[in-house]
């Protein structure tokens, strides 16, 4: 496994090191070990798959807030995304920074999220699969998300949103959201991911 930190850090792009022969090839997509030595947290507390029709389906931007704060490690493994991830960490350089990462069947690459990180995705291709690991159990009363088209983090999404939630398309703007999210996810330094 490659890892490639990307411009937030804690965050991480993981390819693939095949070992290929007349068969095709084996690659390993997670190793705890590796995981731990770069101070990740390889917990998994659920799998998850999504399925989406349509090209233009915006699934975000969702977190919860600690103590059910969840890391993520996503991969596409039918079609195509762009995975996007925001920095919601006050104590952070790159608060309210994000990073897009296309994730495709063919690249086979993951993404690796922190805790405190809000994460969305747009589908590129129709029929597309995701699947995501979670470090923590769904718990609605952690739920939370920002606004996808919020002008503050200036996401720049590569095709106009035609399926979304009711949810996602109602999250809070950061000037109204922004308060709870940095009393919420404030944490003290010995705890810093």
């Amino acid at each position: 496994m490659i890892f490639t930190e990307t411009a937030l850090p804690g965050s991480f792009i993981i390819d693939l090191e095949p070992r290929g022969d007349d068969r095709g090839f084996f690659a390993r997509t997670f190793c705890q070990r590796e995981f731990e030595s770069r101070g990740l947290k390889p917990l998994i507390a659920q799998g998850n798959v999504s399925f989406n029709v349509h090209r233009g389906t915006l699934r975000g931007m969702h977190f919860q807030y600690p103590p059910a704060a969840e890391t993520k490690y996503i991969r596409c493994t039918r079609g195509a995304i762009v995975d996007v991830i925001v920095d919601l960490r006050p104590e952070s350089p790159t608060y309210l920074q994000h990073v897009a990462v296309e994730l495709t069947a063919d690249n086979r690459r993951s993404l690796y999220v922190p805790e405190r990180f809000a994460h969305g995705y747009q589908v590129l291709e129709p029929d597309t699969e995701t699947i995501y690991m979670v470090g923590e159990f769904y718990t609605p009363a952690a739920e939370s998300g920002v606004r996808f088209d919020d002008p503050r983090l200036g996401i720049s999404w590569p095709l106009p949103a035609t399926e979304m939630s009711p949810k996602d398309r109602t999250w809070r703007l950061l000037d109204d959201a922004e308060p709870d999210i940095r009393s919420r996810m404030t944490i003290g330094a010995a705890q810093l991911t």
